[in-house]
């Protein structure tokens, strides 16, 4: 019998920029990259729909969003937890 190898999930951390749609939240994240000509550190970003089952989440909130199964077409990320959330 063939044992599956479980691979580590990745997590990251970013900021909700959008929290319009029921059960999701759209999560910004920045990073920093190496440019390969000019050795200059540049600052890209993705933003990634994570379900956020409880719709806690709100525009400005800094969370931490995990990989997991595909959700939909676009989630496959979920909201593992609010690590501040945003000043009213």
């Amino acid at each position: 019998m063939q044992e599956t190898k479980r691979r580590i999930k990745r997590s990251m951390t970013g900021f909700v920029v959008s929290d319009k749609m029921d059960k999701t939240a759209v999560v910004k994240v920045s990073t920093k990259v190496k440019h390969p000509t000019y050795k200059k550190y540049v600052q890209k970003s993705m933003k990634y729909k994570a379900h956020d089952a409880e719709n806690q989440c709100s525009i400005g909130d800094q969370v931490q969003i995990t990989e997991c199964r595909p959700i939909s077409k676009d989630k496959c990320w979920r909201v593992s937890k609010i690590v501040e959330k945003a000043v009213a």
